[in-house]
């Protein structure tokens, strides 16, 4: 008996997401040990980001038909502190923007903190930021706890699109972490994202076959650069920035 291309990658994805379930208990547990060893005195929870990072990594490091390209890791300084921004194709996008190996806190819908273990170690372990879309409590609420972690010298990561692209094409940039730079006089770190969509689409759990996914850094953008600029004309220089990079 013969099967399908399609069947194939669907064994394979529920095989895969079994396997990302199993470990993920499993390093959750390590993260609970060290954030509790480590909370005296890693007030900015690098040590837990750090390890996230690598938890995240290893899925794309055991799938064998993704290759994930990182561009420009060098430009990123370990002592400073970014508002980091990115495009959005698919849920792959967190895994491989952890091959960064940075530390900072990502905004994410409420919804994600729920999911076992994963969505668990965000909330209790790494300080990430939950925002309900459309209220407008969560939205002051979000704003306001980004602005202090980023006086405090820790980056937040948005994706200012607010949701997954379609079909690859960047949507519209959301003007919340660009009033953030302006507000505390933090760089802006561009970052983009190319073919994550092509090995997960938008509304599937099918992994897809070979596919080459890149993450490039591109040049900081300096207060100085946008610091007389209105958020929304800040969003639309970004997002233009971006879509020259994303092939």
């Amino acid at each position: 008996m013969s099967y399908s291309k399609t069947q194939l990658n669907k064994v394979f994805s529920a095989v895969f997401i079994v396997f990302i379930g199993i470990s993920s208990a499993f390093f959750f547990c390590v993260a609970c040990v060290l954030r509790i060893c480590t909370a005296p005195f890693d007030p900015r929870r690098i040590v837990s980001n750090v390890f996230s990072a690598f938890w995240a990594s290893v899925y794309t490091w055991a799938m064998p038909s993704w290759f994930v390209k990182i561009v420009g890791r060098e430009k990123l300084d370990i002592r400073k502190n970014y508002v980091f921004v990115s495009n959005h194709q698919s849920q792959l996008d967190i895994l491989v923007l952890y091959r960064l190996l940075f530390p900072y806190r990502w905004v994410s819908k409420s919804s994600v903190f729920r999911l076992p273990f994963i969505g668990w170690n965000m909330a209790f372990n790494n300080g990430d930021i939950k925002l309900k879309r459309g209220d407008k409590e969560s939205i002051k609420a979000m704003m306001a706890e980004c602005e202090d972690l980023l006086r405090r010298n820790i980056s937040i990561f948005f994706f200012p699109e607010g949701t997954r692209s379609k079909d690859g094409h960047i949507g519209r940039f959301k003007p919340g972490a660009f009033i953030l730079a302006k507000n505390t006089g933090v760089v802006i770190q561009p970052i983009a994202i190319s073919n994550t969509n092509k090995a997960l689409p938008k509304h599937s759990l099918t992994f897809q076959g070979h596919t080459e996914m890149t993450v490039k850094v591109l040049d900081t953008i300096p207060f100085s650069q946008f610091s007389e600029m209105a958020p929304d004309n800040i969003a639309t220089m970004v997002r233009s920035l971006i879509s020259e990079h994303v092939c």
